[in-house]
């Protein structure tokens, strides 16, 4: 077996490889593609192969796939500019005759009311149509994804949202990427849509608290209306479209579409998910500055 791990100059992909090697993968069976390859420099140290893969540019995915027969998609980094790489790569791998494809999607993407969601969906749709062998994995909140809160908490005090009181059941990023490479090495996945999250949904006052614990600090969580978040955003000097999309997404998620905890992450990994303390210091402490 050869793996292909797209989009490996980034923080998942990276993590992915880190999963496969612990899980005994040789490195000379995994390889590592990416836009820029001086971001896998550290990657191509450990033995394993670096390819050119830019999601845009059809004659790189191509390239990376020959000699290929597991794909790690892993969703683009730009929204509203993901759907037509995504297809790119579905389309590279039907006519490699890839033999098992994971695309990295959203909760509940064919469902919800989410500004992430329609890109996800469309792209489960074309992997469906295409007949590639694929395995779908709908990854909740990243615990990452609040590093910027916390180290401003550090400052403030203060973590502020437009959430109300929804609660978010996120994992770590590394929970996820041992899930890919469970999936990825192992047989039976083949033809499964995988919702993942952590094993508790938590409020946005547990990620004051926990945050506060990681700070050694009280940090206290403070609602704000959709129209609050716009005005401190724009004076942040965001242009009106990020700001749009962010309270866009701040209000998918007070209506609860990154709600639902599920058990198939930790039964996946063959332990719990990281609690939230651990996940966030694991972020944050090496993101601050000494004093």
């Amino acid at each position: 077996m050869t793996i292909l791990v797209t989009a490996a100059g980034g923080q998942l992909g990276h993590l992915v490889i880190d999963a496969l090697l612990a899980r005994g993968t040789a490195p000379s069976e995994i390889v590592a593609g990416a836009r820029t390859t001086s971001k896998v420099a550290d990657v191509a140290a450990r033995g394993i192969r670096v390819v050119e893969l830019d999601y845009l540019v059809p004659a790189t995915i191509a390239a990376a796939l020959e000699g290929i027969d597991t794909v790690l998609l892993i969703s683009g980094s730009e929204p509203g500019k993901r759907l037509d790489g995504h297809r790119n790569v579905i389309d590279a791998a039907r006519a490699a005759g890839v033999a098992k494809l994971v695309y990295t999607s959203v909760s509940h993407a064919d469902s919800v009311d989410f500004v992430l969601a329609p890109e996800h969906k469309a792209t489960e749709e074309a992997l469906a149509a295409s007949g590639v062998p694929a395995v779908v994995l709908r990854n909740n909140w990243y615990t990452e994804n609040y590093t910027p809160d916390v180290l401003r908490a550090a400052e403030t005090g203060v973590i502020a949202a437009s959430v109300a009181d929804a609660v978010v059941a996120a994992a770590s990023r590394a929970d996820y990427a041992e899930a890919a490479a469970v999936v990825l090495v192992e047989d039976g996945h083949i033809g499964r849509t995988y919702e993942l999250s952590g094993d508790t949904a938590i409020s946005y006052a547990d990620i004051a608290a926990a945050a506060g614990n990681v700070l050694g600090r009280h940090v206290a969580y403070v609602p704000v209306t959709r129209k609050q978040l716009e005005e401190a955003l724009t004076e942040a000097g965001l242009d009106a479209g990020t700001v749009g999309f962010v309270a866009e997404m701040e209000a998918g998620i007070g209506r609860g579409v990154l709600a639902d905890a599920d058990p198939t992450l930790a039964r996946l990994i063959g332990r719990p998910t990281t609690p939230i303390v651990e996940g966030l210091r694991a972020a944050v402490e090496p993101a601050r500055v000494p004093a």
